[in-house]
This record gives C-alpha cells, sequence and structure tokens, in this order.
C-alpha cells in the first residue's frame, strides 16, 4: 500500500507531538516540515530553531520556514512535494487559498479549542484565564480564514483547577495527535463529513499581550489565580510592590479564617505570612502565592521566603 505524503505544518510543542505522531505511523510518510523561522530565545537572545523543526530534523525529513506563506518560492516548494494532504497544528500563519488547494484531500487544521469557540493565536490561555471548566481540540477542514474552516471531528477535556497553559498544552497535544490519527483514514476514504461553524457562538483569542499579565489585587482570588496559571510560561502574571514589579508564578485559591487576625484585611493585604504560608486578601476571597519574583531578585518559593513578609502589609497597589 502507497503511504500518504503529508506537508506538515507546525511550530512549538504543541506541533511537535501531532508530528511525532505522524511520523510514527507507518501508513503516512511527512515528506515537508514547514515551521516558522528560528527565533532568539532567553535573556541571551540564542537564535533558537522550534520545537517542530527538531523533530523533524532529528527524522531526516526535509524543512522549508519561510518568512511568508503568499510568496510564489512558498507556494512552489509546497506543490513541489506532491503532498496528498496538508496537516497544519499551530502553525502560526494563515495559508491562501492556492496552497490549500494543492493537495487532493484538503488542508486539516488540529486546534486547541472546541471551536467555533477561541479562534485565533492563544486559545488554551483564554480558556483558563476565563475559567472554563472545559476545553478540547478540533480537527477542522481548512480554509482561508482564521480558524472558519468546518469541524470534521472534536474530543473535549476538563480543564483541571490548578493547571497552567504548559500542562493543559501538554494534554492538548495528545488528544489532537490521537483524534487526528483516527480520524485521518476516514477522512481520506470519504467516511467523514464536516459541518459548518455556527458563527453566532464565535469567539476570538488574539496573541497574548507583554502587559496581559499585570493585575491590581480588586480583582478575585479566582481571576488572579487563573490569570497567573495561564500566563506563567509568558509573560507571567505581575503587581506592583513598593514601586518596583512583583511577578507570581504560582497561586491557589484557599479558605482563611479571617477571626484569627485582628483587623479587617483590604484587598492586597497579607493575612498570613510564616511557615511556607503567604496568603492575601483579594476583593473577593483569599490567594496563597506559592513561587514568587521581586524586581532584581530571584524566583522563590512561599516556603523559602514568607518569613520575610509582614501580616498587614498591603502587597501592591
Amino acid at each position: 500500500m502507497t503511504k500518504l505524503r503529508i506537508c506538515f505544518m507546525g511550530t512549538p510543542e504543541f506541533s511537535a507531538t501531532v508530528l511525532e505522531g505522524l511520523i510514527a505511523n507507518p501508513d503516512y510518510e511527512v515528506v515537508l516540515c514547514v515551521s516558522q523561522p528560528d527565533k532568539p530565545v532567553g535573556r541571551k537572545k540564542i537564535i533558537t530553531p522550534p520545537p517542530a523543526k527538531v523533530v523533524a530534523m532529528n527524522s531526516g525529513i526535509e524543512m522549508y520556514q519561510p518568512d511568508s506563506m503568499r510568496t510564489d518560492e512558498a507556494f512552489d516548494t509546497i506543490k513541489n512535494c506532491n503532498p496528498d494532504l496538508i496537516v497544519t497544528a499551530a502553525y502560526g500563519k494563515i495559508l491562501p487559498q492556492r496552497v490549500l488547494d494543492i493537495p487532493k484531500y484538503g488542508c486539516l487544521n488540529v486546534h486547541a479549542s472546541l471551536l467555533p469557540k477561541y479562534r485565533g493565536a492563544a486559545p488554551i490561555q483564554y480558556s483558563i484565564i476565563n475559567g472554563d471548566e472545559k476545553t478540547g481540540v478540533t480537527i477542522m477542514k481548512m480554509d482561508a480564514g482564521m480558524d472558519t474552516g468546518d469541524i470534521i471531528v472534536q474530543d473535549d477535556i476538563v480543564i483541571e483547577p490548578n493547571i497552567t497553559t504548559v500542562g493543559l498544552t501538554e494534554q492538548l497535544a495528545v488528544i489532537g495527535r490521537d483524534l487526528l490519527l483516527d480520524m485521518m483514514p476516514k477522512w481520506v476514504s470519504g467516511e467523514l463529513k464536516s459541518i459548518k461553524q455556527n458563527e453566532e457562538d464565535v469567539t476570538l483569542s488574539p496573541p497574548i499581550r507583554n502587559d496581559q499579565g499585570e493585575f491590581t489585587w480588586d480583582m478575585s482570588a479566582i481571576e488572579i489565580h487563573n490569570l497567573v496559571r495561564a500566563l506563567e510560561a509568558w509573560p507571567g502574571a505581575s503587581t506592583i510592590m513598593d514601586g518596583n514589579k512583583l511577578k507570581i508564578y504560582e497561586t491557589r485559591v484557599v479558605d482563611f479564617d479571617a477571626s484569627t487576625i485582628d483587623f479587617e484585611p483590604v484587598s492586597g493585604q497579607i493575612v498570613k505570612a510564616k511557615k511556607g504560608d503567604l496568603i492575601v486578601k483579594c476583593k473577593e476571597g483569599y490567594i496563597a502565592i506559592l513561587s514568587l519574583q521581586q524586581t532584581g531578585g530571584k524566583r522563590l518559593n512561599a516556603i523559602d521566603c514568607a518569613h520575610n513578609y509582614k501580616v498587614g502589609k498591603i502587597l501592591g497597589v
């Protein structure tokens, strides 16, 4: 039996997991991997290949990293690899119609949300920020819009109350990989049909901004907790303490008995600071800070620094 020729397009860790699944399947031959260009990473700005590229190169798969998919060169490169199917997973660029028209079985996209909810670049982060109880993966038939194509199959998952974007991404990547490998033979054979998205239910998830993690304690404990775990990897959640940035990396929503203190706490006020417990009053509820970093300092766990803070102090503005 002739292997199905796949052109894979993807960039981050989510993509790498899906690509590994395709490579390991004997029914498919990944003939080309398309990723975004290498980018500087970390404080030293070291030029680093994206995770999908690393997987492809380790497997001897030809790589292509164009700045744009709208050039004649990009079109010719895809066409010349003669793919039966294009599969994308968090590639990061919209494909023009003439590229979508190349493969005979069309183009499939593995998207980390239950479309039409969270079209766009950051569906996982927004599902956590908004406190959603569940999310999932959609395999869609691509068109020239941003995640606007017809839905083929979906699978959902419960969002754990303390999971971060990194952890949820790992879970969804595995679900997406398995869902793709299960549906592809049925799609190629014509067993599966796609359905249009309900435009009335569309929500968007635009790219996360660098300042999006900034918060004040005049928010509920759950809102702050969701922001922290959604943006832990980048850009991080932060507030202002004594005129300087205070980054918060890990939190938990906790119950606190206010009768154990001799004052009526206000938003941002520390109510407990000992034995690893650093608990702060929010507009609604209380939050325990488990990991934090002051400007110019190192990231510390509360168990190592809670004793340096004073009960009653306003932690931020």
